[in-house]
């Protein structure tokens, strides 16, 4: 009955420490501890579902496991629900919705939401387009050393999009 407990056993199940790799074992304590409010296990029984591992691959089921994760806090779990959102696996497509959680991850520092939210602004997915958010995004996440979010706002700096053109700064980035 300890959660902190299962989620352990899940985790040695799922790497293959002192047991058999066996990703149904990790899905059935991972299920455990997930019932009881664990957060991280919560998250990583959304993932399991979404990747079809240990049990049949269910967007819906997914997206409700991340959704308990991402009403706790979890910012992980937050972004993901974005991004099931963004492209409509488990929820339909919502770009709104899909910012709604980008910003909650966003504002918690994960950079893959900030970067999620910079795309959004740059492509005007959801948000009337602004380059001038999407390069406070990409910075939010470059600065925190995410490749991607670096090498779109060098891109930016490139082109010249909400920014003035300049190549110095796009190779910094780069």
């Amino acid at each position: 009955g300890n959660a902190s407990a299962q989620e352990s056993l899940g985790l040695m199940y799922l790497i293959g420490t002192g047991v058999p790799r066996d990703y149904s074992k990790v899905v059935k304590w991972y299920r455990k501890a997930a019932e009881q409010g664990n957060v991280s296990t919560q998250r990583y029984l959304g993932f399991m579902y979404e990747r079809g591992q240990g049990v049949p691959q269910n967007y819906i089921k997914a997206v409700k496991w991340y959704r308990k994760a991402a009403e706790q806090g979890s910012s992980s779990a937050q972004e993901y629900i974005g991004q099931m959102y963004l492209i409509g696996k488990g929820v339909p497509q919502n770009y709104s919705k899909a910012i709604r959680w980008y910003r909650k991850a966003a504002e918690q520092r994960n950079a893959k939401a900030q970067h999620s939210l910079g795309l959004m602004y740059q492509y005007g997915k959801g948000v009337p387009q602004n380059y001038n958010k999407a390069i406070r995004w990409y910075r939010k996440a470059a600065e925190q050393g995410y490749a991607i979010a670096q090498y779109n706002l060098a891109g930016m700096y490139s082109n010249g999009g909400g920014v003035p053109q300049n190549y110095s700064k796009a190779v910094k980035w780069l």
